[in-house]
């Protein structure tokens, strides 16, 4: 596994368990019990009932390979493992042994499949069939309590179809499809029967070491039309370096884990320092039922419980500049200035706030107010923003050190 395929790995994994366990961690928690929200591929007898459930999903997108060209597809997904707690043989919610409490919960276990074909074969399908198996395996904790944990066989399909484009473009349209082939079926299944039997977070890595992908969300101007043509169905193609990540959560391309978050809080769409905080405010009680969930959780726990002074401010107030995006060294902050209407504008210069129509309902209430300029910024297009503070906010000066600002353009104020 290359370097470069980690790092698509470390993003696919933020997908893989998005919402997997959502604060405040216990089993008890009402938003605990509706889990597995993205890329849940059901049998298709569930699916089929009427239950909005869907068991496949497909991504197209456009490749230019190399005539010899192969394509690598690792399909990841979770498998449901149901742990039950047992004390004398009969399940039971939780249990304690020594100190340390038992609980019955739904784990899940990462499974891979990975497929490498040759891009010349696809020009006939080709089908790629997976299984998965069942099983149960015992933990003894005590005596009288043991840990069992079973597993529903599963079973799967790829389903991989290249098309050449017409000339003089080149090129190929790749489709990928994941089907849940498992043949399971039960009358009066609930969602939580079927999870049990489903890929869940189901989504795919696209790889080759000769030639390239192109971006779905911004082509190039001569493969526009052929990429509104693609049809994607609960997979979404997103550029990562070199390599497509088909997600079943729509990502702008090139996404990163935030080289601040010291780990996965496993609740949708977090904002680290936000959940962080919330974490450290469970209290003993909360927090042992947390441990008792899940390990995943329990380490979750460690991290924060062990998080530094310095690592909790690192996840305080980061800005990124767009730059940063096309490699180009971010901007320092320096008194540089533009000219608004004869004027030089720059560091510590005294605007009024005119916010035009495109600004949001809190800019609009600012129209009026006087500002302190404290930097000018261009951003990858060279539009120029105004880093402000208000002059008359006693907290202006705090806000600064943090670099805590609001932004305006120059066409939005009036130099005094």
């Amino acid at each position: 596994m290359t370097a470069a395929l980690d790092r698509v790995k470390a993003v696919a994994d933020a997908v893989l368990y998005e919402g997997y366990l959502l604060y405040p961690y216990r089993a008890s928690a009402a938003k605990n019990q509706v889990r597995f929200q993205w890329g849940v591929l059901t049998p298709p007898a569930y699916a089929a009932g009427g239950t909005g459930e869907h068991e496949w999903s497909q991504a197209e997108l456009i490749a230019e390979p190399a005539p010899d060209g192969v394509l690598r597809v690792l399909l990841r997904f979770l498998q449901l493992q149901k742990r039950v707690v047992e004390v004398a043989a009969r399940p039971v919610p939780s249990a304690t042994v020594d100190g340390v409490e038992y609980t019955t919960w739904e784990e899940a276990v990462e499974r891979e499949v990975d497929t490498v074909v040759p891009f010349s074969a696809l020009r006939t399908e080709i089908r790629v069939p997976f299984q998965v198996g069942g099983g149960e395996d015992v933990e003894q904790v005590r005596d009288d309590t043991r840990l069992v944990r079973r597993r529903a066989g599963l079973s799967g399909e790829l389903r991989i179809r290249a098309v050449d484009l017409p000339d003089p473009f080149g090129g190929l349209k790749l489709r990928l499809r994941v089907e849940n082939t498992s043949g399971w079926a039960e009358p009066g299944a609930t969602r939580p029967d079927a999870l049990a039997h489903s890929l869940i977070a189901a989504h795919a890595l696209l790889s080759t070491s000769d030639g390239h992908f192109l971006s779905s969300a911004d082509p190039p101007e001569w493969a526009a039309r052929v990429t509104e043509e693609c049809v994607n169905e609960r997979l979404w193609p997103v550029l990562v370096g070199d390599t497509v990540l088909c997600t079943p959560i729509i990502l702008n391309d090139h996404p990163e884990i935030a080289e601040e978050s010291p780990g996965t809080l496993y609740d949708g769409l977090e904002i680290d320092e936000i959940l962080t905080l919330r974490t450290m405010t469970l209290t003993d009680e909360e927090k042992r039922q947390a441990r008792a969930t899940d390990a995943r959780a329990a380490e979750l726990l460690d991290r924060v419980d062990g998080l530094s002074p310095d690592l909790l401010d690192r996840l305080h107030g980061t800005i990124r500049y767009l730059r940063s995006v096309t490699g180009t060294p971010e901007p320092e902050v320096e008194p540089t200035t533009v000219t608004v209407g004869g004027v030089a504008v720059g560091e510590g210069s005294r605007v009024r706030l005119r916010p035009v129509k495109r600004a949001d309902a809190h800019d609009m209430f600012l129209a009026g107010r006087v500002a302190v300029v404290r930097a000018v910024l261009f951003d990858v297009d060279d539009v120029c923003h105004l880093a402000v503070t208000l002059e008359d906010d006693l907290g202006s000066d705090l806000y600064a050190q943090h670099g805590r600002y609001r932004y305006f353009g120059a066409d939005e104020v009036e130099p005094l």
